[in-house]
């Protein structure tokens, strides 16, 4: 008989969203008039832009002509792509990538799940708290995570507290790790941290032979001049860290699926004999072996995004989604909540009424205004006592949503 992988036994049994999507429908159920407005899970809501379905279309009449149709492409990704996001990303900050440091993929999400395939079992994870469940599930999945303890904390793995009492800004940890996942701007909280601040950690990384994770997702959504965009804006980062970043937030491709990941060539990490090892070699050993690339038409679509249409038409959605941040922030601060984030990311962290629990946080807002938002102990056991809310909803419910809650007694 097959036997499984039994760490999968060790997760919960259900995802976070799915949790939150049973009890919305439970509630539908019991009063199917309620207008549910959606302020949980971070889906956009505007279409793709113009010049995105432009340059899909042109693709797609492409594949149907013989001379310019694509078959199997490079697993990781089209010179087309990866050129272009150099020039526009890295190069106008000036940093320098080689191309076959950049890999194209189907979103943030799935490379920083599947990063740990070339990462030893053995080695000690760190992350801050709250955090991102894929971090932590995809380690217990890859048996770095040791057991569950009864306060929620995985026992193999480090938890770096960031909360109102730090001013979510992470102390560096007490014990060692060997990799650290760091998300900026933050999901949950909305936060950011300082160029200094995050000199800090690559200064930290670089003494101890730490492999810094860095989810950079979110850097489209910067408003704040000393927030850097790219880890590699710091002084010698390509020695330690590895950067994700995603089209599906900055240009609504969260249904067309399109991100991409950089592994710096002097980037090494070690094998039980103590020899050096390029990650970025075994990155792409492992690409090349699980992963058939992006498609051609959706590379050509994230290439649309660079274009001085696709910039300005990305700017107009980026601008919408944080005009909901600030009517969200500014608004709750003034109902007497004690909210955080918003600034320079599309997440509003914030702090439940009373000491009540987030789950309590999340029903009373479901069942007393008909919102939905997302429980924060949902994203480690710093996160109890917080509820998250995204700017991703239409302006309109937005708007109502805040009408909804300008009386709400908390």
């Amino acid at each position: 008989m097959a036997l499984v992988n039994e760490q999968f036994l060790k997760l919960s049994e259900s995802y976070l969203f799915s949790e939150i999507a049973k009890k919305v429908n439970a509630f539908k159920v019991i009063h199917p008039e309620a207008k549910v407005i959606r302020l949980g899970i971070g889906d956009v809501t505007l279409p793709l832009p113009e010049a995105v379905i432009d340059a899909l279309h042109k693709a797609v009449d492409e594949m149907s002509v013989s001379e310019t149709f694509k078959g199997y492409g490079p697993e990781q990704g089209y010179r087309f792509l990866i050129d272009t996001i150099i020039k526009h990303d890295y190069e106008t900050r000036g940093i320098s990538l080689d191309p076959d440091e950049v890999f194209i993929n189907d979103g943030a999400k799935s490379d920083t799940g599947n990063i740990g395939d070339i990462l030893s079992k053995d080695n000690r994870i760190a992350v801050t708290d709250p955090v991102y469940p894929v971090y932590i599930d995809s380690n217990v999945m890859g048996c770095r995570a040791g057991e569950k303890n009864e306060d929620g904390r995985w026992s193999n793995i480090v938890y770096i507290p960031c909360n109102a009492e730090n001013h979510f800004i992470p102390e560096l940890p007490e014990i060692r790790p060997d990799v650290i996942y760091l998300c900026y701007p933050n999901n949950p909280t909305g936060t950011a941290l300082s160029k200094k601040e995050l000199k800090k950690w690559v200064n930290y990384a670089i003494s101890n032979n730490i492999l810094i994770l860095f989810d950079a997702a979110y850097e489209a959504f910067i408003q704040e001049e000393d927030v850097p965009h790219s880890i590699y804006e710091i002084k010698g980062a390509k020695q330690v860290a590895i950067e994700f970043r995603s089209f599906s937030k900055t240009a609504g491709f969260t249904g067309l699926r399109c991100g991409y990941t950089v592994v710096p060539k002097e980037l090494k990490a070690s094998n039980f004999a103590g020899d050096k090892i390029s990650l970025n070699r075994l990155w792409n050993r492992r690409q090349s072996t699980k992963f058939n690339g992006t498609a051609y038409i959706v590379q050509r679509a994230a290439e649309a995004i660079y274009t001085p249409e696709g910039k300005i038409q990305t700017k107009a959605h980026i601008n919408y989604y944080m005009k909901n941040a600030k009517l969200l922030h500014d608004n709750l601060k003034s109902i007497g909540l004690e909210v955080f984030g918003g600034v320079n990311a599309p997440y509003i962290w914030v702090k439940a009424p009373k000491g009540i629990t987030s789950w309590k946080f999340f029903d009373r807002l479901l069942f007393e205004r008909h919102i939905v938002g997302t429980p924060g102990v949902g994203f480690g056991p710093s996160g109890e006592g917080y509820l998250r809310l995204t700017a991703f909803g239409k302006y309109e419910d937005t708007f109502e949503a805040i009408e909804r809650l300008k009386n709400w007694k908390i």
